[in-house]
């Protein structure tokens, strides 16, 4: 495979709302791309949201209107997946999250692109490797992007069994190439990291409603005012060492539900903040300088936050 660097022309398959935006993405990267799909009319929609995407970025000042005309140049649409896949360094599948149709596809991939092509699956849940017949099976892997693709920076990478280590560092590198913040499982699994976590949040959520116990504008109110501060700061994990990582096992244990990994933090003295080591190592600061700067950033995403309106609903 070419290194991430090299990667003139690329491929999305499939123009819906996840299609249309990476193909945005990649095009502003400088990169031509083929956008495919079986139907002109869901291209020429493709476009059009192209354009919007590229509108409201031109607005917000993160390019400029002068650079909109060439970027959507760039975007070369297609029903013609052989031609458009033949010749490309990379190949990205955001067709619906159907096994059928996507193993349709990735079969067709496999014989279109060349041997050292890298061929990508946006699926946000789908084991791809399961119900993949690729034999090249080391150049296959999942790239999630989120919505929208040219604003959220996050894109999960998420190896299956035979996926070569140089292809995850291609797809790493190579998102980082186009703007994207990559961050790389170790394996597969079921819902990745983001839709897992959100899984259980949606799912508590809806649980509070149906019990009587809070209406639903309560209970965004009360996340957007907590977990909407906090979490852009410290994330779910890091949460824990502010907790204290001692005070965390004994919460567990009330609950009959032990974490191995806390037991084994706190059995090794790491306590989170107050030790200087938890989860994540403080590097010897003291607790005070690492509550300082924890809340010094709290308080500025919370004025940013009431500034802009974001505690009312959208």
């Amino acid at each position: 495979m070419v290194d991430a660097e090299s990667v003139r022309r690329v491929a999305v398959v499939g123009s819906g709302l996840m299609g249309s935006g990476i193909a945005q993405v990649f095009a502003t990267a400088g990169m031509e791309v083929r956008l495919v799909d079986v139907e002109e009319k869901a291209l020429r929609r493709a476009l059009r949201l192209i354009e919007a995407g590229l509108e409201t970025l031109t607005h917000a000042g993160m390019i400029s209107g002068a650079d909109v005309r060439s970027i959507v140049s760039r975007v070369v649409p297609s029903t013609d997946v052989g031609e458009s896949s033949r010749d490309v360094d990379f190949v990205i599948e955001a067709v619906p999250e159907s096994p059928d149709l996507k193993k349709r596809v990735f079969a067709q991939l496999a014989d279109l692109c060349r041997r050292e092509t890298v061929i990508a699956s946006n699926t946000s849940a789908l084991d791809i490797f399961s119900l993949s017949d690729i034999e090249a099976g080391e150049r296959l892997v999942i790239a999630h992007f989120f919505a929208p693709a040219y604003i959220i920076p996050l894109v999960e990478i998420v190896p299956g069994p035979k996926t070569a280590q140089e292809t995850i560092v291609f797809a790493r590198n190579l998102m980082k190439r186009v703007g994207k913040s990559p961050v790389v499982m170790k394996r597969f699994g079921p819902g990745f990291i983001v839709n897992r976590l959100q899984k259980a949040i949606g799912e508590a959520a809806l649980a509070m409603i149906e019990e009587g116990l809070a209406e639903p504008e309560e209970i965004d109110n009360a996340v957007k005012l907590s977990l909407g501060i906090r979490l852009p700061i410290v994330g779910v994990v890091q949460t824990f060492d502010f907790q204290g990582l001692d005070m965390l096992l004994q919460t567990m244990t009330n609950y009959g539900k032990i974490s191995a990994f806390i037991e084994d933090k706190v059995n090794r003295g790491y306590l989170g903040a107050k030790t200087s080591r938890g989860i994540y190592d403080y590097q010897g600061r003291s607790e005070i300088d690492i509550l300082k700067k924890r809340d010094e950033l709290y308080l500025k995403m919370f004025c940013y936050l009431e500034a802009i309106g974001a505690f009312k609903p959208v």
